[in-house]
């Protein structure tokens, strides 16, 4: 085979994006070129191929075996308990914020519920939320609660309850609505006290009038469009988003490890999910703008909701650096709760928001003394 044959043969296939023509034929003409320059063109295909793969990933895939125990309107309930597990179950309350509940079950050896599984807690569940089709457009926090409710009672009536971030007003919402029913809580990244703080979310709400959220909301057609959301959380981080992480995916692209893990991030990260919009506007409003959950002036199912009824055992845990949920709006839920100080726990953990759930890090050095804390004080309670 001629060297201008066996060139031509690793030509790659057109590429569909136009702005990765170029190099298409920059390989056209490798023959052209030296071994060098073509090992920088390979180079450069490799990385604009890798790049597309993470800015359009297929969606993203649950890393731990699971089976679905109750298909609800709202959400899917996962459970990873091994057969014939007993004891009170603990239901991982996944963040309902545009993304999907894979993030509490991200990666083999960097899953929430597989470090909670294996630090002595056998029967857990994964809220997984469905995202929002125009039939549930019209569903509210109560239409939630309700479900999760159901699940409770499935259960036997009390379980733990571990709230992520959305999750984590959710369940401290209902633990004040149903306190028997709530043994320990945990909040993680949990926006309780929305006032308190500083932050650019919080700031956003504060000054951004309702009318805003309402005509985005009208233009989801009654539901509020993840894509809508993932463009504002990208403009949060916009050299980061848009520049930064595809200079290190281009130093990176011959590591598989490094690649990989891109890959695995940007399938849950660019897949966003839609929310109902009565449900979205009534957290921005009634929680948000108007902190009603720490005032006792939130209303679920049918009752004013008190912070002040939860008595169970509490875990906080909040992000150093977290700019989504601010460390005060976590922890100032000690003002607002039923529970004795001495059953108070909490943790600060290095890093921000997202890393609260699925770091490495996070997952290594607070998640197993957490698991250990509701095992312990779940049985107590």
């Amino acid at each position: 085979m001629s060297k201008r044959h066996a060139a031509k043969s690793r030509i790659p296939a057109e590429n569909s994006i136009p702005l990765f023509w170029p190099f298409t034929a920059a390989v056209q003409a490798a023959e052209e070129i030296g071994e060098e320059e073509l090992d920088i063109v390979r180079r450069n295909v490799k990385f604009f191929e890798e790049a597309e793969e993470v800015t359009v990933p297929p969606p993203p895939k649950f890393a731990t075996k699971n089976e679905i125990l109750l298909d609800l309107d709202t959400m899917r309930l996962r459970d990873y308990s091994p057969s014939g597990a007993e004891g009170i179950a603990t239901i991982v309350d996944a963040p309902y914020a545009g993304h999907s509940a894979v993030i509490a079950d991200y990666h083999k050896g960097q899953s929430l519920v597989e470090t909670l599984r294996n630090n002595g807690l056998d029967r857990v569940l994964l809220t997984d939320w469905k995202s929002a089709t125009e039939e549930m457009k019209n569903f509210d926090i109560d239409t939630y609660l309700a479900e999760i409710n159901v699940c409770v009672d499935d259960l036997g009536g009390r379980v733990n309850l571990v709230g992520l971030c959305q999750g984590g007003w959710m369940s401290a919402m209902y633990a004040a609505r149903f306190p028997q029913k709530v043994r320990t809580l945990v909040l993680a990244g949990a926006p309780i006290d929305t006032q308190a703080g500083d932050g650019p979310l919080r700031r956003l709400v504060d000054e951004i009038p309702t009318s805003f959220f309402e005509e985005l909301v009208t233009m989801g057609g009654g539901l509020m469009k993840g894509s809508f959301m993932l463009t504002g959380w990208k403009n949060m981080h916009f050299e980061e988003q848009y520049f930064e992480k595809f200079v290190e995916l281009y130093e990176h692209v011959d590591d598989p490890d490094y690649v990989s893990k891109s890959e695995t991030f940007e399938s849950w990260y660019e897949n966003p999910i839609d929310l109902p919009g009565r449900w979205y506007l009534q957290a921005i409003v009634q929680l948000f703008k108007e902190n009603r959950l720490t005032k006792g002036k939130f209303v679920g199912l049918g009752r004013h909701l008190s912070l002040g009824n939860v008595t169970c055992p509490v875990y906080l845990l909040a992000g150093e650096t977290d700019d989504i949920t601010p460390k005060e709006q976590v922890f100032d839920a000690k003002k607002y709760l039923g529970t004795p100080m001495a059953r108070i726990s909490e943790a600060l953990a290095p890093g921000g928001h997202i890393g609260l759930f699925m770091s490495r890090r996070t997952l290594q050095d607070y998640w197993p003394k957490i698991a250990r804390w509701i095992a312990q004080n779940g049985q107590l309670a």
